[in-house]
Parts: C-alpha cells; structure tokens; sequence
C-alpha cells in the first residue's frame, strides 16, 4: 500500500535511503500488479515481459534471450510454450539464414495490447495522484535513469 504524505509536511531530504526505499516500494506495486495481470491469463511474468517487449518489433531469439538474461535453452522452452497457446511464431530471419527470430501473432499482439491497457489502467490510482506536468516529468527522469 502506497504511503501518502500530506500536503502540510515539509518534503524530506532525497537521502539514499529514501530514494532506495520509493523505487523499491514502486518496483513491488509494479510487480505485485504485474503479477496480477500474469495470473489472470495464465501467464507467467517472463511470458509477460516477453509480449511487452515483442509488441513492437521482432528478435532473433539470442537477442531476446539476452534481452531477458535467459539461456537460450530457457528461453527455447518459454517460446514453445506461448508458440503452442498461439501467442508468438518463430520466422527465418532474412539477414542471417541460421538465425531464428521470434514475433507476436495477431493473438500475441491483441493479448499484449489488452495487457497494456490493463496495466495503465492498475497504475492510474497510483498515477493520477500526479498532476499531467508531475507524471511528464516523472517519465523523463525514469526514462533518464534507465537510459531509454
């Protein structure tokens, strides 16, 4: 559960420690949600990581097995499996004959979509606290601090 501070309370200093503590607290109503979302659909959260990073491109399956610090043969399993419920497919890669790439099917795509909206739409108590300047601002410092 989210900790408020009331308006009237003087902000505290941004010590390490409280920085630590609001990025983990944020981290686990991240996961926690994600979570959530994952068992809905029976999917596990690296399924879910996987459709949120394919819903946009494809990836030869070392790029993504990297991607997911995953052994490729982990990662051969886990695409097996969301290939078997129709999610993703595996492609010849045009570049390069011996490598496989993998890709969302328009199943995968829908899921991944429905799963997106669902999961701003589980934020939004979290979000909306914020006022359309503060969440901006707060994507440009997290997109700055991962370097996206």
């Amino acid at each position: 559960m989210p900790r408020s501070r009331p308006a009237d309370r003087p902000r505290e200093s941004a010590t390490p420690e409280r920085l630590a503590d609001a990025l983990a607290q944020t981290g686990f109503a991240t996961v926690g949600l994600l979570t959530r979302l994952a068992a809905d659909h029976d999917l596990s959260l690296t399924q879910v990581r996987v459709l949120a990073i394919l819903r946009d491109r494809r990836l030869r399956m070392s790029d993504l097995a990297d991607h997911l610090g995953l052994e490729r043969s982990t990662l051969s399993g886990l695409v097996d499996r969301a290939e078997a419920r129709g999610l993703l497919r595996r492609v010849s890669c045009a570049e390069d004959r011996r490598a496989v790439e993998v890709e969302l099917t328009p199943a995968g795509r829908e899921l991944a979509a429905r799963g997106g909206a669902a999961f701003a739409a589980g934020l939004a108590p979290l979000t909306t606290r914020l006022t359309v300047a503060e969440q901006a601002g707060l994507v440009d410092l997290l997109e700055r601090m991962l370097a996206i």
